[in-house]
């Protein structure tokens, strides 16, 4: 008997819940501003408890952040997966112009949050504080890369700098290009930073 592959029944319900909220939870924040909206109404808008909004989710920011959740796996893996002879920077430049948060083809929903956030204070810092968590984690993702076990001040750096990046050009009014210019900058002094890498990355 061939056995079922994939999610089963339980968790494919709970990820279903957990967009439906999440969903809802974007919809009013843009509609009447986040906090205008309670944890209530947005458990009647997906149609599930308020005791079963709080299963999935810690409160109303964490609502807010479930698009972003899959942003530390994903910095982590550019680094990790990126081709042969290409610069850890250069990775992380690549993946953050088409596939992190500032990247133009994000669908209406991850635009809509990305206002959502630039529009509320409370959620700009929250924002601010979860991205800077990742920096450990890139760190010593960017410390393997190099061939060292520990992440050091060098790897901290970088890693602290390039999310740091991500947070200056999402105040710029051209985002794309205020991140080409602090990569730009970040290059020129990190641009060989890679034990593995045999050409410098072009200035």
């Amino acid at each position: 008997m061939t056995q079922p592959t994939g999610p089963g029944r339980r968790e494919r319900k709970k990820a279903q819940t957990r967009r439906a909220l999440a969903d809802a939870a974007l919809r009013l924040f843009s509609e009447r501003g986040y906090d205008q909206v309670t944890v209530a109404e947005v458990a009647e808008a997906a149609d599930v408890s308020v005791t079963t909004l709080f299963k999935h989710f810690s409160g109303k920011e964490a609502l807010v952040f479930d698009l972003d959740a899959d942003q530390e796996e994903a910095l982590v893996s550019a680094v990790r997966d990126r081709p042969a002879g290409q610069t850890v920077l250069a990775a992380l430049r690549a993946h953050l112009r088409t596939a992190g948060p500032l990247d133009p083809a994000n669908g209406p929903e991850y635009r809509q949050f990305r206002t959502l956030i630039g529009s509320t204070p409370v959620l700009g810092e929250h924002f601010r504080r979860m991205w800077g968590r990742h920096e450990e984690v890139l760190a010593r993702a960017i410390s393997e890369a190099a061939g060292d076990s520990e992440a050091d001040v060098t790897s901290r750096t970088m890693a602290r700098f390039t999310l740091q990046a991500v947070l200056l050009a999402s105040e710029d009014s051209d985002p794309q290009r205020a991140l080409t210019t602090v990569f730009d900058l970040l290059e020129r002094g990190w641009g060989t930073y890679d034990a593995r890498t045999a050409q410098p990355a072009p200035s």
